[in-house]
């Protein structure tokens, strides 16, 4: 990692899946697995994942995370025009400095695959001073795009909330 405060394997990151029908086994979550998968691949600790029902337990989770002193936490799912869909009304009243930028560029990455993708609600942003939270939808492509936005920001993010400077 170029230029980074922090060992990035004391990382910490927390996943969020927000999902009734996986959090009731209705079917099996496959969003979560592939977020922690491309964090442990990036070098990160082992992330939490956890599967919960749309709703209040979302707001819960991610009270939970934040407080929790992650650097990093992820939701995935709820994102929608569902009336159920309310992950991004959890997230916003947690995060004290948005980035806009982030959910942007993650609508404008999924367009080059499928229209739907202006659909998708979200939010990312800074809360406690040292998390960075970011929602993406509960498609596995979905997921994958906002990965790859966050692929080419994340380290940064991280380093400047950990103090880092930019590279000169």
């Amino acid at each position: 990692m170029r230029g980074s405060v922090d060992d990035p394997r004391e990382r910490r990151a927390r996943v969020i899946v927000a999902s009734t029908r996986a959090a009731t086994g209705v079917y099996d979550d496959r969003t979560g697995p592939v977020i922690a998968d491309w964090l442990r691949q990036r070098g990160w600790a082992d992330p939490v994942v956890q599967v919960v029902p749309d709703g209040d337990e979302v707001v819960a989770a991610l009270q939970d995370a934040v407080a929790s002193g992650a650097d990093l936490v992820v939701t995935t799912g709820g994102t929608g025009v569902n009336p159920t869909d309310r992950t991004p009304e959890a997230t916003l009243p947690l995060l004290e400095r948005e980035l806009p930028g982030v959910i942007e560029a993650i609508r404008r990455r999924g367009a080059e695959s499928t229209p739907l993708a202006a659909l998708t609600r979200g939010h990312a942003g800074i809360a406690r001073g040292r998390s960075f939270v970011v929602n993406l939808p509960g498609s596995t492509g979905g997921v994958k795009d906002g990965l790859a936005v966050l692929d080419e920001l994340l380290d940064h993010v991280i380093d400047q909330l950990h103090g880092g400077d930019h590279e000169r």
